[in-house]
This record gives structure tokens, C-alpha cells and sequence, in this order.
């Protein structure tokens, strides 16, 4: 079969994209389970191949989420083609494996052609990822994932690493990709490091083998870094190769296509932020209709990386932390962005962060906290903010938070941890904020703080300039049943109408 027939199979779709780029889509291993997508972008001007594949491994997310942010990178010359969730079963499940395969053929990146085998992948997906990367002869191909520990502290672990195949193609490229990711790591231990050579049965070391192609995997490290950090770094190794290959004709700071109807939505997920908060919001935005989402982190937004979304969410942690994170830059950057017409939303800490009462928050809700720091007997000074650890208490909508937030009646249960006891500020030339919940029972652990919660503001709502701001003290991200009135928050922020 010639390769025009061979190509007409697999697209799906065809548009004409950034000087008459040819943008196509099509799928692999399509009518079994392992069904995954593709993306080429193909220059009219002739240039290297070079392909991205992200999400072999299930439990290493960050691969899969920076490589679908590079497909939607445009490119002055060659091919640009993008396999973002490889292992799509195993990334729904969290799991390193192939779900539901023997243990000999669990491991996706152990299936492909081995040094003294036959140049046979093995698998139904394997097969299918190998027939197809074969076909495109690729110049490069770059495997994108995670390792558990940084390798310069536990050389056990391959994170923050580049392990590529012997080659003078890669000598010139490698030093070039660890500088533009290792110019921002400022611990030496913890800055990437090259590795030699990609196990065997990996597809790095088969498409290096077996296709001739300069080919590495590029490892980023799991311990203790959010994950939008680690899909910063992927961007910015394959945005330096691609810069060397002079086919990159943008930023590495893209993150979404320049074209869409979508919700596009940011999640801040960095310094400050608490553990569970981003997930919580991922089950939220995995049941949403017509959205988007990016995690992005404090580089992100000090960037500019803002501009590309309609809304970006705050979630719960510490809001002086996140503050610390964003540094001056960073909270001019969201500050200007929701001046601008976009929108705000913070929940918990993120409420704390947009209030007008602290130095270092935004002061884009007209709204103060109850943080009072008091002198107790036989206890010392403590911080009234502090109201002990997670607890259920009950919460009830306004009529405007009915018509916002969705139509439900009477009182209900919220998870609450230490999110803001919110009262008016009275800053002029700020206008005021809307109840849309009210508490309607408290936590207390201090005898000052009796009295204080109960009846005030749970949920509030206000304009910033031209853009939105929601701020939610406790955590209805947390419970499954409320999911819909975090979904209506999110949508009125946007601008979109309200699901019943």
C-alpha cells in the first residue's frame, strides 16, 4: 500500500491551521480498549519528524497533560505529531499498567522491539503504537515521563532526568534542553540530569534501534512538585528541541488551542495550595460540559499564561502561601487579568486571597476575614482564623445564590476547614459583594469565635472591573452532591448560562 493510501486511513479530521499548517486527527487500536488519539501538524515547509507520546505509564500524568498542551503548538517547518494518552485506561485509573494484562505484558514500555528480538511489538496497543510511529519515520521521538525521586538525591529513581539513545544529534540538543529547564530550579540536587541509554523494550530505545531516530525519554520527578510544574518542564525540553530543530514558531507557554467555544479553565495547583483541592475540582470539571481545563502553576501566571482563560480557580491551602508563590508579578498578573473581563474564583484559602484586608492579597472582593489575633488566658496570643480541623456544618442559599449556584432549597451539609468568616470591607471604588450563602451553624475552638459564623456569608459574589468573583469559605468541591452548585459557580464566573 503506497503511503498516501496509508495516511488517508488514519486522519480523521483536517483543518488549515498557522501558515498553512494541514492539522489532522485520527485514532489508534480504535475499535478496542485501548483506543487513544493523535495529532500531526504538517508544515508546508519541509523539516524534521518528530514525535511526542505521553501517558505509557498511567500513574505518571504529567507527561500526558504537557503533551496535550504541545499539540497545540504550531510549527514553521516538518511534522509535529502528538500521542498525549498512550495508556488511556491506565490514566483513568491512576495505574502505572496496562489494566486488566498479564503481568508479562502489563508494562506498555517493555512491549516494543527488544535489542535481540525480532522487530515485533507486543500487545494489542503496543502493536498498534509501533505500527504507526514506524510508519510516520520518524527524525525524533520523544517519550515524555515521571520518576517517584530526583536521581542526583536517590539514584534509584530516574526523575529529573533525560535518558536518551547514543547519537551526535543527541549530544548537541541534550545540553541545550537541560539548560532551559534547569534555569529554573534553583536547588542543584534537584536539577535535571543526563542518562544513558533507554531500557530495553522501551520505545525510546526501539525507535532508536529499529527506525534510526534520535529518541530519548524525558523524565520528570512526582516528590513533592505539583503537576503543573512537571508539565512545565516537559514543555520546555521539547520547546527547546523544537527550537534547535528551528520548527517552533510560539512560546512554550501555550496551553490551549488559539481557537475554541470551549470554558477554558485554569487550576492553580502550586505553592500554597493543599493536597486534595485541584482533584476535588478535576471530578468537578470531568462532569462539566463543554470546558477545558489546565492546571497552571505561579510561573504560568507571572508569564502571562492567564490571558488564554476565561476563569481561573484558587483552590484551598494557605492564601498567604499562595500570595508568597505568586510573588508581586504574579498578583498584578491575576489582578489585571480579572480586570480585564475574566474570572475569579477562590475557595477556602482562594477566598482568603481575594480579599481587601491583608497586604498581600489581591483586594479584588470587597470583603474582609475574621482573623483577629487575641490574647487568650492561659493560652497566649492565637489567630481567630484557626478554627481547629475539617468539620461538617450547614449552609443554606439565598435567593440570588439560588438563581446562581442552582435551585436548591433549605438547609444542607458543607465540609468547612478554617475557610474565611467574611464581612464587608467598605473599599471605595470596589463595589459590594452579594450573599449567595449564608452559614447557618459554626465551628468554634476559642471562646472569642462563639457567635461569629453562624449566619454569615458562606458563599459571596462581586465584580473586579470588567470581570467576576466568586469566593466559597468552605469545601462543596469535596462532596459529590454538590458538585453541581460548584459547576454553576464556575459557569456564571464564565459567563455561561446556569445547568439545571
Amino acid at each position: 500500500m503506497g503511503r498516501t493510501c496509508a495516511v488517508a486511513l488514519w486522519i480523521s479530521l483536517l483543518t488549515i491551521g498557522w501558515a498553512g499548517e494541514i492539522i489532522s486527527t485520527g485514532w489508534l487500536a480504535k475499535d478496542t480498549k485501548w483506543k487513544t488519539q493523535f495529532y500531526q501538524r504538517a508544515s508546508s515547509q519541509n523539516g524534521p519528524t518528530v514525535v511526542i507520546t505521553g501517558g505509557v505509564h498511567g500513574n505518571e500524568p504529567a507527561g500526558a497533560r504537557a503533551a496535550e498542551q504541545i499539540r497545540h503548538w504550531s510549527i514553521k517547518r516538518g511534522r509535529l505529531i502528538v500521542i498525549p494518552r498512550v495508556n488511556d485506561p491506565g490514566l483513568q485509573d491512576g495505574t502505572r499498567f496496562l489494566p486488566g494484562e498479564p503481568p508479562q505484558r502489563r508494562d506498555l514500555n517493555r512491549q516494543f522491539p527488544k535489542t535481540k528480538a525480532p522487530n515485533e511489538a507486543q500487545g494489542v496497543l503496543g502493536q498498534a503504537v509501533w505500527k504507526f510511529i514506524s510508519e510516520q519515520k520518524p527524525d525524533w521521538v520523544i517519550d515524555l515521563h515521571e520518576g517517584y525521586d530526583f536521581h542526583q538525591i536517590n539514584s534509584k529513581s530516574v526523575g529529573s532526568s533525560i535518558i536518551d539513545a547514543k547519537g551526535d544529534k543527541a549530544n548537541v540538543v541534550v545540553p541545550k534542553m537541560l539548560a532551559a529547564v534547569n534555569a529554573s530550579i534553583a536547588d542543584p540536587k534537584k536539577k535535571l540530569v543526563r542518562l544513558r541509554y533507554p531500557v530495553d523494550g522501551s520505545l525510546a530505545r526501539a525507535a532508536h534501534e529499529r527506525l534510526g531516530a534520535a529518541a530519548m525519554i524525558l523524565e520528570t520527578t512526582t516528590k513533592s512538585q505539583p503537576l503543573s510544574l512537571r508539565a512545565r518542564q516537559h514543555r520546555l525540553m521539547v520547546h527547546a528541541l523544537l527550537m534547535h530543530l528551528q520548527m517552533a514558531a510560539g512560546k512554550s507557554k501555550v496551553l490551549l488551542p488559539t481557537e475554541t467555544k470551549l470554558l477554558r479553565i485554569a487550576v492553580y495547583d502550586a505553592g500554597g495550595v493543599g493536597g486534595s483541592g485541584p482533584r476535588n475540582l478535576d471530578r468537578v470539571l470531568r462532569g462539566m460540559p463543554a470546558v477545558l481545563a489546565r492546571r497552571v502553576g505561579a510561573e504560568d501566571i507571572r508569564e502571562g499564561s492567564l490571558t488564554q482563560f476565561d476563569l481561573v480557580i484558587f483552590p484551598g491551602g494557605s492564601g498567604s502561601k499562595q500570595a508568597a508563590a505568586l510573588e508581586a508579578k504574579g498578583r498584578a498578573a491575576v489582578q489585571a487579568f480579572v480586570k480585564d473581563g475574566g474570572g475569579y474564583i477562590g475557595i477556602c484559602a482562594g477566598s482568603y486571597l481575594a480579599a481587601a484586608n491583608y497586604s498581600w492579597s489581591l483586594g479584588i472582593s470587597n470583603h474582609k476575614t475574621f482573623c483577629e489575633t487575641i490574647e487568650l488566658p492561659n493560652i497566649g496570643r492565637k489567630s481567630m482564623w484557626y478554627r481547629g480541623p475539617s468539620a461538617t456544618v450547614k449552609m443554606e442559599l439565598t435567593e440570588a445564590g439560588r438563581a446562581i449556584l442552582g435551585a436548591k432549597s433549605g438547609v444542607f451539609d458543607v465540609r468547612y476547614q478554617n475557610g474565611p468568616i467574611m464581612s464587608p470591607m467598605g473599599v471605595k471604588g470596589l463595589g459590594a459583594f452579594r450573599t449567595l450563602a449564608n452559614f447557618r451553624s459554626e465551628v468554634s475552638r476559642y471562646e472569642p469565635q462563639k457567635g461569629t459564623m453562624v449566619n454569615t456569608p458562606a458563599i459571596i459574589a462581586g465584580e473586579y472591573g470588567k470581570g467576576r468573583v466568586l469566593s466559597i469559605s468552605p469545601h462543596p468541591e469535596s462532596s459529590t452532591a454538590l458538585y453541581s452548585l460548584v459547576a454553576n459557580g464556575i459557569r456564571w464566573v464564565g459567563r455561561r448560562p446556569r445547568i439545571e
